[in-house]
């Protein structure tokens, strides 16, 4: 009969790949805590194909080695998170910059109810050289800064390798990335889902390996910018799309009635022409937003709102399509009227500025329709059943 699996608080998690020079250092500092602490808990090594011996060192000094088949940051986390058994998590770089024996601040939070507790090195404190100064002064502040404005958050430092969570409510967020960008995607789920989360000031020491670190600043960064806009697609389509909607319907209002004169300026068909450029191009960001949010919420990346419900139940593709074929109708009446206006100079030459006036217009509404039925039957497409289950959600209450 098997022995019963022990039950534990806490597991300090590790991921490793080629750790041989500070493994031990922190496996001892994380013991040390949780004997000092009188904490049930464990540490557990995810280790991601280590070839310099980190497995043995690991396993000599009493830590329990799971191997994470998968390379990657995130995929080593989450080989881990899913083999931890305690309630909580702790997890750290094993590269000796984090302090794995004064994780009280962790703890006590964690046990306060908190499901997220992240460290903050820019209060606790970076020692000369723990950090590169492209890190310190722009990656870390910038990326962090715009996770705060896109999701509302209040962590101030979104890439903080030393992290506790309540593992099921980690385990509930369905991550999934498994390179650097999973730090933010963390982040962001957790906000996104209305954990609690909460910050306590750590350290940040010079990590005492002799080889370069795993993390490739420029390239971990750009994975890092791109996940929050995939995850932000307020930002990224909404804004930008509705931005250039409005200033376009504002230069078409202006001059479509005729030149517009400030000074010695003249405004006149060609920026008509720009106008009309500026709401097709928003109009189009607009419609790649409500269908990338659909698909976002329908994999269950984004939970789905109060509002986009209300919008989604609303615009039916029958609605959506009528309101499109109107538009092709009125810009093909536009245009079918400037050919006819053409015919009675028997084909010859027309007045410039007066047949843009109505081409131009006539040309967008034209393009506008098309493009809203082919977006409508898009979002159709995604709403088609798959095994059983509808691809973007339409409850009703």
């Amino acid at each position: 009969m098997e022995s019963a699996i022990p039950t534990v608080e806490l597991t300090v998690l590790m991921p490793c790949l080629n750790e041989a020079e500070t493994l031990h250092s922190c496996i001892t500092k994380a013991q040390g805590y949780l004997a000092r602490s009188g904490v049930s808990g464990e540490v557990v090594i995810s280790d991601n194909g280590s070839t310099d011996g980190s497995q043995e060192i690991a396993r000599h000094c009493g830590a329990r080695v799971i191997p994470a088949a998968e390379r990657g940051y995130g995929a080593a986390l989450l080989t881990g998170i899913g083999a931890a058994r305690g309630r909580f998590v702790i997890m750290g770089d094993a590269d000796d910059s984090y302090d794995f024996s004064n994780l009280d601040g962790f703890l006590a939070k964690l046990r306060d109810g908190h499901d997220l507790v992240m460290g903050n090195r820019f209060k606790g404190g970076i020692a000369p050289g723990a950090m590169p100064l492209l890190h310190r002064y722009l990656g870390n502040p910038v990326l962090s800064g715009i996770g705060r404005l896109f999701f509302s958050s209040s962590v101030g430092d979104f890439h903080c390798g030393l992290r506790g969570f309540r593992k099921a409510s980690i385990e509930g967020l369905g991550l999934r990335t498994t390179g650097m960008e999973f730090a933010s995607e963390m982040v962001v789920k957790a906000v996104l889902s209305g954990l609690r989360i909460t910050e306590v000031p750590t350290t940040l020491a010079k990590d005492g390996r002799s080889r370069p670190p795993h993390l490739r600043s420029w390239r971990d960064g750009w994975r890092h910018l791109r996940f929050l806009l995939m995850f932000a697609p307020r930002w990224l389509f909404l804004y930008p799309g509705l931005l250039l909607l409005v200033l376009g319907a504002l230069v078409v209002a202006l001059v479509l009635p005729g030149p517009l004169r400030l000074g010695s300026v003249v405004f006149d068909v060609h920026t008509l022409l720009l106008g009309t450029a500026a709401i097709l191009t928003g109009s189009t960001i607009l419609m790649f937003f409500l269908l990338a949010k659909q698909f976002a919420i329908s994999a269950g990346l984004l939970p789905e709102t109060a509002n986009f419900r209300a919008y989604r139940r609303a615009t039916t593709l029958e609605r959506a399509v009528v309101v499109g074929a109107l538009l092709v109708l009125g810009g093909a009446a536009g245009i079918a009227w400037a050919i006819w206006i053409w015919k009675t100079t028997a084909f010859g030459t027309l007045d410039y500025a007066a047949m843009m006036r109505l081409l131009v217009p006539s040309v967008t509404a034209w393009a506008l329709g098309i493009q809203l039925v082919l977006a409508s039957f898009l979002s159709g497409i995604l709403d088609l059943p798959i095994r059983g289950h509808t691809v973007a959600s339409r409850q009703s209450d």
